[in-house]
């Protein structure tokens, strides 16, 4: 989706600010290079935990699995780290996750 630095943010219905949704702007996941993911705390190895919803979870398993499509980025603060996170079979760790301070990479 399009995002333009002073287009007026509306709460999604996890409570996230968010661009409005227009199909214009819309593009399937197969044209993105990057997506920017959000996490709520991420571990030493690259595995995040999100909102519960497992929904980047579901769109990142294509890249996960053939090293194809957008390449997920974390976008995170260096609060959110921890050292050990609890990890499920359908969890996709970050091959990147960048703070206000650091760059942590685990991709080859």
């Amino acid at each position: 989706m399009q995002y333009i630095n002073d287009e007026q943010l509306i709460y999604n219905k996890y409570g996230i600010l968010e661009p409005a949704l227009d199909i214009r702007f819309l593009k399937p996941v197969r044209e993105l290079d990057v997506i920017c993911t959000p996490l709520v705390g991420f571990d030493s190895v690259g595995h995040r935990l999100g909102m519960g919803g497992g929904y980047y979870d579901r769109t990142l398993s294509r890249w996960f699995s053939t090293g194809e499509g957008a390449k997920p980025i974390g976008i995170a603060h260096d609060c959110q780290h921890v050292e050990h996170l609890p990890v499920e079979s359908w969890d996709i760790p970050l091959p990147k996750i960048v703070t206000p301070s650091q760059i942590w990479q685990w991709e080859k």
